[in-house]
């Protein structure tokens, strides 16, 4: 499967030239489609009717995100035009609580999605609801990038973490075109189980997968030395000089359809290389 279908979700101007810039790369690389959603939000709670507050105030907060969307469609639309790629724009209003069944139905017809982190000192409180409800709801797998964006050399060196999982395993499914297209593949395991199914031989059959696919793998099993598993990989990623990291996508709540584990959370908001995330 190759990436022909490339989707981002705009939200804020901040994170427009991020965004645009990596997909813009990764379309030109992949001959692919991208599809820009700019998208106002509407803070007022679905449902709720608040006491004293005349009709005019929320005509006025739906007005005021239509005008956000519009500027963000503007803005989007001037930096494509210049470009040689495929491309589409499109603006829309939603409520932040009513966001997910939007993302949803774009990211389930894309082959991959492309967002920044949704953690950071200025990131605004849709990032996060956007990311989840593509990868949770969406199920579809999200190119993380870090302020960095994709970086000079995306997926020669990638690291992918493996802890025999089912999201594990879907995110290497899922990134196995660019896992056959890199220079070396490291397959890193923490502290793999004494009793499990791959006791004699950690990672032995995923590398026999991606091998008979021509990646070039390899596996690195190491010990859990830090307090947390996340600065661990960060740690492992640097050690290999890789340029991304592969890895499932983890977190379930009672209180809302979907929510960051906190090994994932702890992930993006420490990563400094894109981080390629499935379920």
């Amino acid at each position: 499967m190759a990436y022909k279908s490339l989707v981002s979700f705009v939200t804020e101007a901040a994170r427009i030239p991020l965004v645009l810039e990596a997909g813009i790369r990764l379309a030109r690389r992949e001959d692919a489609h991208l599809d820009v959603v700019c998208l106002g939000i509407d803070h007022t709670q679905p449902g709720f009717f608040y006491a004293g507050a005349p009709a005019m105030i929320y005509q006025e907060t739906l007005d005021q995100a239509r005008a956000e969307s519009e500027a963000l469609e503007a803005e989007v639309r001037k930096r494509l035009k210049a470009e040689d790629i495929r491309w589409g724009v499109e603006a829309g209003v939603v409520q932040l609580g009513t966001m997910a069944h939007l993302v949803s139905l774009r990211a389930r017809f894309a082959d991959l999605v492309l967002q920044p982190k949704p953690y950071g000192e200025t990131t605004d409180s849709a990032a996060e609801a956007v990311l989840e409800a593509a990868l949770f709801e969406g199920r579809a797998p999200i190119l993380v990038l870090p302020e960095t964006g994709l970086g000079k050399t995306l997926g020669q060196r990638i690291v992918v973490a493996w802890n025999e999982s089912e999201e594990a395993l879907s995110a290497v499914r899922r990134a196995l075109p660019m896992l056959i297209a890199a220079e070396a593949v490291n397959i890193v395991i923490v502290d793999p189980p004494a009793q499990g199914p791959e006791r004699s031989d950690p990672g032995g059959l995923l590398t026999q997968m991606l091998v008979r696919h021509g990646v070039r793998a390899e596996v690195s099993v190491i010990a859990n030395t830090m307090p947390r598993i996340s600065d661990l990989l960060c740690r492992h990623v640097r050690d290999q000089d890789a340029d991304m990291l592969v890895m499932g996508a983890y977190g379930h709540s009672r209180l809302r359809q979907a929510i960051l584990g906190g090994a994932t959370r702890n992930m993006l908001q420490m990563a400094d290389v894109p981080v390629f995330m499935a379920r």
